[in-house]
């Protein structure tokens, strides 16, 4: 198993280019959307259409993963110019800190998620989702 350089394996890359038609492709982003209802994770949610469409834990982690690239760069992006504009510029110093820290974070977190979705199942996660969800909407509604 040859690792290329973001980390798939030849195997993986090759199991999400050759399972991972366009209709399965459009099932896995759905899957994602599913997050907008409170307690569905998007990660989760994509991750189960992956397994559905038939891909590999570790092919369906790794996609479901890279799909919250686009969403995330979109985010920062729309986000960007009023956080750099006059009305914030008291506050670019602890943005700045706190960003730094949140990609800490996300990197440590992504990164142990990733290892333990490739090679385990997903109902601990799933129970985790329920109740948190379940509290939200008891809490916010």
């Amino acid at each position: 198993m040859k690792i290329d350089i973001n980390g798939l394996s030849t195997t993986e890359v090759r199991e999400i280019v050759e399972k991972l038609s366009y209709p399965a492709a459009v099932t896995v982003g759905l899957g994602q959307s599913l997050a907008l209802f409170a307690g569905i994770s998007r990660f989760g949610a994509s991750m189960s259409a992956g397994l559905f469409k038939k891909l590999s834990h570790p092919a369906a982690s790794d996609f479901s993963f890279l799909l919250a690239l686009p969403v995330i760069a979109g985010a920062a992006l729309y986000k960007l110019p009023k956080l750099l504009g006059h009305e914030y510029s008291s506050l670019r110093g602890p943005i700045l800190v706190g960003s730094l820290f949140s990609f800490i974070a996300t990197y440590i977190s992504v990164s142990f998620l990733v290892r333990w979705f490739k090679t385990r199942t997903l109902y601990p996660f799933a129970i985790y989702c329920l109740i948190v969800g379940v509290a939200s909407l008891i809490r916010f509604a």
